[in-house]
């Protein structure tokens, strides 16, 4: 089986291989993934990271061999702590990243992907971080617009916001919000709940559709329209522009 690399900023990953097809996730600068088909113009890809599969266009990620596959798998992660910054190859040339991106094989500022090297100097996070800095983490990304599909500080959406936030904090989680909910251990009331905890809400069919990070004070962050905070009650989200609930609370999820 092939094996592939994203070489670029952000590319978007497509429920089907056509253009015109719905995005339903992001595939940001570094992310390594399996090679599931390939035709003429689309590869059917599985990310390393989350198992989560879909369509990229063939022009828009490298192959990468089975030895750097695995070994990317095996090595420490390090990911870019920039809301924005750059990288810069051998010949000078720029590529952006976005917080979150991958920085494979990191050593002494220096990233690579097969032959090609890049100088990256930005702030890196490497390391397992006290729950806290979930809220700190979470902070950076107020305003961003929602974006379905979208797990960028250019747009995310908001299963995408909290696999980032978690991410960038040494936490693994799924990438949609019915995944997340399978994860943790449940609380049984909001009081019992700490800043840095998952919420999760559901639809009229009952099924999981949104989630947000739990603040103190019965507060919440989450992406609905932007990254934005409201309240938090019995019943769910609270919109404080509106003053009218949006979303159903189902279940609070404890993962660290």
């Amino acid at each position: 089986m092939p094996f592939g690399i994203c070489n670029l900023s952000i590319v978007p990953l497509r429920l089907e291989p056509t253009d015109i097809s719905e995005m339903v996730n992001q595939v940001v600068f570094g992310e390594h993934f399996d090679v599931l088909e390939k035709t003429k113009k689309w590869s059917k890809i599985r990310l390393a990271f989350d198992n989560y599969e879909g369509y990229i266009d063939n022009k828009q990620y490298e192959e990468i061999s089975d030895e750097d596959y695995t070994l990317l798998c095996q090595e420490k992660k390090h990911f870019s702590g920039e809301l924005i910054d750059f990288i810069t190859d051998d010949n000078h040339n720029l590529t952006t990243i976005p917080m979150g991106a991958r920085l494979p094989f990191f050593n002494n500022n220096k990233i690579n992907i097969n032959t090609t090297s890049y100088f990256y100097e930005g702030k890196v996070c490497n390391k397992l971080l006290t729950k806290s800095a979930i809220i700190e983490t979470a902070f950076l990304f107020l305003n961003v617009p929602y974006l379905w599909g979208g797990k960028s500080p250019f747009g995310i959406d908001c299963s995408g916001f909290t696999q980032t936030v978690y991410k960038l904090c040494g936490y693994n989680l799924l990438r949609d919000a019915k995944e997340q909910a399978t994860q943790g251990d449940v609380l049984s009331f909001i009081e019992e709940s700490e800043p840095g905890d998952l919420a999760f809400f559901d639809n009229e069919e009952g099924l999981i559709t949104h989630v947000g990070i739990i603040m103190k004070d019965y507060n919440i962050i989450h992406a609905h329209g932007k990254v934005r905070i409201d309240k938090l009650d019995h019943s769910g989200i609270y919109n404080v522009d509106t003053n009218q609930h949006t979303h159903k609370l189902r279940v609070i999820k404890r993962l660290i």
